[in-house]
């Protein structure tokens, strides 16, 4: 029969019209922003730093690496390295970002730099209302801006920090192991050296 796809078309459209005024499940539109809808675990913006403990500064888990700007499509990160060390979760002395910047309105929030980090350091968070007035660096965030606690990336992604969370975990026991190790070698050795 000719038009019985537009029929059934039309027929769709119609039900799904008229069951708006019936079930509110069936109403696509929320009144933004009075009403919002609760983020997807799965959704992603930009990326921020994570930091473990109360002090962003000492608990940063990025190394200067720069493994992320390097990856960046957009190359949207600046990372500029430390010339001294700081001492890392594991107690290691690592290298730190002396300036970490992310420019966001360039970013394309594709998480390349969350994927390739190996020190579960950046991550991308929900947070998606980032205008400003300022039309020369507002949107340029430093290391400041961008460092987020362990807890608020539990809070946005709870899955992937509990699994990010047991792999530093594992590499903290693995070190804290070694050190004992070698910790016992030591006074093994001090043992024998020692005449009787």
């Amino acid at each position: 029969m000719l038009g019985e796809a537009i029929i059934k078309g039309m027929a769709v459209t119609a039900k799904n019209f008229f069951g708006s005024y019936v079930s509110k499940e069936r109403l696509p539109t929320v009144q933004y922003p009075e009403e919002r809808l609760v983020p997807k675990e799965n959704a992603r913006q930009f990326p921020f730093l994570v930091y473990d403990g109360d002090d962003w500064e000492k608990g940063l888990r990025c190394v200067s690496c720069q493994i992320c700007e390097k990856e960046c499509p957009p190359k949207c990160i600046y990372i500029i390295k430390s010339k001294d060390k700081k001492p890392d979760y594991k107690g290691q002395a690592q290298f730190y970002p002396a300036r970490f910047d992310i420019d966001i309105s360039v970013c394309m929030s594709c998480g390349i730099c969350a994927e390739v980090c190996p020190f579960e350091s950046i991550k991308m968070d929900t947070e998606f209302e980032l205008s400003t007035g300022d039309r020369f660096g507002g949107l340029l965030l430093p290391k400041e801006k961008l460092a987020k606690s362990n807890e608020h990336y539990r809070k946005v992604h709870p899955t992937d920090a509990a699994a990010s969370d047991a792999v530093l975990a594992a590499e903290i026991a693995k070190a804290e192991a070694k050190a004992k190790a070698a910790a016992e070698a030591k006074v093994k050795a001090d043992a024998e050296k020692k005449p009787a």
